[in-house]
Parts: structure tokens; C-alpha cells; sequence
């Protein structure tokens, strides 16, 4: 199964997938950590080319996982997932791999993000150096609503509460059947492309 993190800058995924990968156990992949092991500092483009580039390392890689392991669980994190095309070449890879999907969406108020965001920015704990309050409100104003089955985390709780509450979520849906790629709840036109941009110097 692949597990798309959602979410605006801030919001907690990043804590969420941790506390979630522990809990599982499942694998992490984090886009902004394999961004820096790829690319030297002088190279970093926070771009939608770039993110869309780590996004396909990060599918390659669960490919790998999941050709050893079919039961393992693969939380991708560290996109905001914010576009349809994003989410769509998720479920994509996975009628391919013949395997699940699921969408944890992470919420919260809107200056607890910015507090967070702001702390991370002042502590330098995060790989990603673009996370700033201007980033946070430019990708809300564009965010593209997520009309596909999801479980909706309010991250104002503690990590562990959701991601227990994640877990349990996961579970109910591995135990349902695997459809086929063209029919049932989880693959059938899980939402319309509305194409993905060339490039672009908002990365999410």
C-alpha cells in the first residue's frame, strides 16, 4: 500500500509519517530528504519541475520496497500532494503495481502551521528552506480539493493519537478486496488530470 501524506506547509505530515512509520512499522519516503541527497545545495530549484522529479525517485523507490515486500506499507511524505496531477500519477503507479492507496489529509489552524513553520525556519530542523509563511498561503490559494476517499487528521492532537488513528484507518482498508485497475471504490476515477505545469518556482 502507498500512503499519500496531504497538506499545507505546516500542518504536522512530516511528524504524522514519522509517528505512523513507528507505529506501522511501515517505510518513510521523505521528498525534501531525498531532494538534498540528490542534489548539491548550488542545484536545489525549489520547483514544480524538481518536486515532480523526486516524486518519481520516491515511486521508483517504493517499487523496489514493494517488488520485495507486496504487504509493506510506503508513506510518501513531504509534498503538499496540493494538485489533482500529483495524487493522480499516485494512483497511476499503484493499478500498475496492482497494489492500494490511501490519503491522509493533515489539518490544522491556520497560525498553529505558521507557528510551526516559523520555529522550523528559526531552529533550522528542516531540509527544506522554502517552508515560510508566504509558501503556506500560495499554495492554500491554489490548493486543488481532494475528492478522492481520505481520512482527514486534525495534527492539533498528539502525533501518536493520529497516528493510531491512521493505523486504524489503513487497516480497515487492507482488509477490503483489491479491484482491478478499472473498476471499484479505490482505483475508478479517482479524480480528473487537470494536466501537470512544465515548471514553476512554487515547490509543495
Amino acid at each position: 500500500m502507498l500512503v499519500i501524506m496531504a497538506g499545507l506547509p505546516g500542518t504536522g505530515k512530516s511528524t504524522v509519517a514519522q509517528a505512523l512509520a513507528h507505529t506501522l512499522p511501515g517505510a518513510l519516503l521523505d521528498k525534501d530528504i531525498i531532494r538534498a541527497a540528490l542534489f548539491a545545495p548550488a542545484h536545489v530549484e525549489y520547483s514544480i519541475e524538481q518536486d515532480d522529479f523526486c516524486q518519481e525517485i520516491m515511486l521508483q523507490t517504493a517499487a523496489y520496497l514493494l517488488a520485495k515486500n507486496p504487504s509493506l506499507c510506503v508513506i510518501l511524505d513531504g509534498r503538499t500532494f496540493s494538485r489533482r496531477y500529483q495524487r493522480q500519477r499516485v494512483f497511476e503507479f499503484c493499478a500498475q503495481m496492482k497494489t492500494q492507496w490511501a490519503i491522509l489529509e493533515c489539518v490544522c489552524a491556520e497560525e498553529t502551521a505558521l507557528r510551526r513553520l516559523q520555529e522550523a525556519a528559526g531552529q533550522q530542523i528542516h531540509p527544506a528552506t522554502n517552508r515560510t509563511p508566504d509558501l503556506y498561503r500560495e499554495i492554500r490559494k491554489t490548493w486543488e480539493s481532494i475528492e478522492s476517499p481520505k481520512l482527514v487528521l486534525d495534527t492539533e492532537a498528539d502525533p501518536t493519537l493520529c497516528a493510531e488513528r491512521a493505523a486504524q484507518y489503513l487497516a480497515k482498508i487492507s482488509n477490503e478486496s483489491n479491484p482491478a485497475p478499472d473498476e471499484g471504490r479505490r482505483v475508478k476515477s479517482p479524480e480528473k488530470r487537470t494536466g501537470s505545469p512544465a515548471s514553476g518556482n512554487s515547490s509543495e
